[in-house]
């Protein structure tokens, strides 16, 4: 499993499309949101919460469609059926390279881009604390995604409308957590369900997903 994670890690770097283009497009969201609602720091504070975690899941929503689509073009999927390691695993470590090329990139820039939406300070700690949380389940989620739209023509359009809705409850509790410590208040509650929503997805979507290969590899 090490060694399927160093290989999903190295062809992430080499095929383009990881942290450099996420991180790129959620710099370009931030920067863009100003000219669009107002420079002013009344008009981006209220909104800085929800317009960085929405960058955040669309930046991670770029690079699905690659977590089992190379593999399968090239036959690596149909070896990775058949070997030692459980389908789970398989689903489990692969998603797991997808947020270390793609979503911890985003959590380290993610306090300078909430300075360009006027985020408080006292906000920034909650801001990482909750895509920290938070993105393991959108990476597992869309492995899920691509799992079930493997090999089939433009996949990638219906992986984003699979994905979008399973994404909503992330969304509204990373959000909260936010908005909360931004405002002063206990961001204790939010977080605490973002946490649980995250448990269950790693628990539960990976055994999910293996079932959606085995059923597009037969």
């Amino acid at each position: 499993m090490i060694a399927l994670l160093k290989r999903d890690l190295v062809l992430a770097t080499r095929a383009g499309g990881g942290f450099g283009l996420a991180v790129a497009f959620f710099l370009i969201l931030c920067a863009l949101v100003p000219f669009g609602v107002g420079p002013q720091s009344s008009t981006l504070r209220p909104v800085a919460p929800g317009i960085l975690w929405i960058g955040a899941l669309l930046s991670c929503l770029l690079s699905l469609d690659r977590i089992v689509a190379l593999d399968h073009e090239d036959g690596s999927l149909d070896l990775l059926a058949t070997a030692p390691i459980p389908l789970e695993g398989v689903v489990a470590i692969k998603a797991l390279a997808h947020w270390l090329t793609t979503a911890v990139p985003l959590i380290i820039a993610a306090p300078l881009f909430g300075v360009l939406l006027q985020l408080p300070p006292a906000a920034m700690p909650m801001l990482v604390a909750s895509l920290t949380i938070g993105t393991p389940a959108l990476s597992v989620l869309g492995a899920f995604g691509a799992a079930v739209t493997v090999g089939l023509r433009r996949g990638g359009l219906l992986l984003s409308l699979l994905v979008l809705p399973l994404y909503i409850p992330t969304l509204i509790f990373g959000t909260e957590a936010i908005r909360r410590s931004a405002e002063g208040g206990q961001a204790g509650v939010a977080l605490m369900l973002l946490a649980g929503i995250s448990a269950a997805v790693l628990a539960l979507v990976p055994f999910a997903a293996a079932a959606a290969l085995r059923i597009n590899l037969r």
